[in-house]
């Protein structure tokens, strides 16, 4: 395995990380309440998934 000489610069190491950062995620908005919620998640406001109850919410009081 192959073993550097010189150490690598912090420029040419930042250089090479530009792209690891991380993705902004997909928002979408629910059809039941408009609430915007991510992709694939149920909506925390009303508790529906692709227009169907997933879980029941308790009503605020």
């Amino acid at each position: 395995m192959a073993h550097p000489k010189r150490r690598h610069s912090k420029q040419r190491r930042d250089k090479r990380r530009t792209h690891d950062k991380a993705a902004i995620p997909t928002m979408a908005t629910c059809q039941n309440c408009g609430t915007t919620i991510q992709y694939h998640r149920v909506c925390p406001e009303c508790g529906h998934y692709k227009g169907k109850l997933a879980i029941e919410k308790e009503a605020a009081l």
